[in-house]
């Protein structure tokens, strides 16, 4: 299989354990105390430690740093949008696709030698 795809994959998984490490404690345990908060959060980040560590290192056999961390910027983002508009009741605002314009730059700029 494609080491980006496995990588993409790997990361999608991660970036839903990040996503509830870092902000589903606004949710679901505002009541206790911040301390509390970051224990369980430590606990889920493990997870997502334990998927982004390989997405990294396979997905490094065909890309460089920085086309990895865009690439993990993109995933971020179309996690975290329907996360926090399903899961947070955020309003869905504008600035989501204005900030995804802005991603979908950073794309073409960092991967432009191999779309030529």
């Amino acid at each position: 299989m494609n080491p980006i795809l496995i990588s993409a994959s790997l990361l999608v998984c991660s970036n839903v354990f990040m996503t509830f490490a870092w902000y589903a404690h606004l949710k679901e345990l505002n009541h206790k105390s911040w301390l509390i908060a970051a224990l369980v959060s430590w606990g889920i980040a493990l997870f997502e430690y334990l998927l982004q560590v390989p997405a990294n290192r396979i997905g490094y056999q065909s890309l460089n740093v920085g086309q990895l961390k865009i690439m993990q910027e993109v995933i971020a983002l179309t996690v975290f949008v329907p996360f926090s508009v399903y899961y947070l009741k955020e309003p869905l605002k504008l600035d989501y696709l204005w900030a995804g314009l802005c991603i979908l730059g950073a794309v073409f700029f960092i991967f432009r030698a191999k779309f030529s």
